[in-house]
């Protein structure tokens, strides 16, 4: 699903995994959105997310989440 951002960006739904989430990929936990402001790399493959809020998310390489993703003009 495609749409656009109140700023007029355009945005898409994506999959992301362990191993192609990015930075400021918004995620929606516990009703919350919660954007991504850093990743860490773990062992295993697994990724340690920081949200701009503070909180921490481990995503093992198994882990699929559905992601709100700006899409970037080429």
């Amino acid at each position: 699903m495609k749409g656009w951002a109140p700023g007029g960006a355009a945005v898409a739904n994506v999959e992301i995994t362990s191993v192609n989430v990015q930075r400021g990929d918004v995620i929606q936990i516990g009703g919350q959105p919660c954007r991504v402001a850093d990743l860490f790399q773990l062992p295993g493959g697994a990724k340690r997310l920081r949200f701009e809020s503070g909180e921490l998310l481990t995503m093992h390489t198994h882990t699929r989440l559905i992601a709100l993703r700006m899409l970037r003009k080429w």
